[in-house]
């Protein structure tokens, strides 16, 4: 279960937090939760969206990655693609496989190794799923013009430059 504010600080509160330390900015503060918080309902809503469909947000990201890809992924390979440990990743394809959603083969050339494709009743779980899905995508958007999309996505990239300095101990 994942914790999460409800109501973010205000500034006052905020302001008062950072006094105590040198190199604490209340704006970078402030503007950080925000951004935990925008995307917490953000995941919060996909991830509701995605279990009415029997899916959670980890099982469709494999799906669409194997609609992407007809000849298929190595289970490594889905592994790297998603950020996830192998091990995870058997997991999860252990499960999209007793549903029925995925298929796992030998591999052509080595058939020490298995290949992933969507099934038809995992490519048929996403066309029921996508429309809906792409409608919703849009509508989260739609407050911003096509400039500010551009702007903010520029700005989500210059702040992913910083997160090795949050993960670095």
């Amino acid at each position: 279960m994942a914790l999460e504010l409800q109501r973010l600080p205000g500034h006052e509160t905020i302001q008062k937090d950072v006094e105590r330390y040198a190199e604490a900015d209340a704006s970078a503060v402030e503007t950080c939760l925000h951004l935990l918080h925008i995307a917490g309902e953000v995941e919060a809503a996909y991830g509701a969206h995605l279990a009415r469909h029997g899916l959670s947000q980890a099982r469709f990201i494999v799906l669409m990655q194997l609609q992407r890809e007809e000849e298929g992924l190595r289970p490594a390979e889905l592994a790297e693609r998603t950020g996830v440990t192998r091990a995870t990743m058997t997991g999860l394809l252990d499960g999209l496989e007793r549903e029925g959603l995925i298929l796992r083969r030998a591999h052509a050339e080595d058939g020490r190794m298995s290949v992933v494709r969507l099934s038809a009743k995992g490519r048929q779980r996403l066309e029921g799923l996508l429309p809906d899905h792409y409608r919703r995508t849009s509508a989260l958007m739609s407050g911003l013009s096509a400039e500010e999309r551009q702007q903010l996505q520029s700005l989500l990239t210059r702040v992913a430059v910083g997160i090795p300095r949050v993960r670095d101990p």
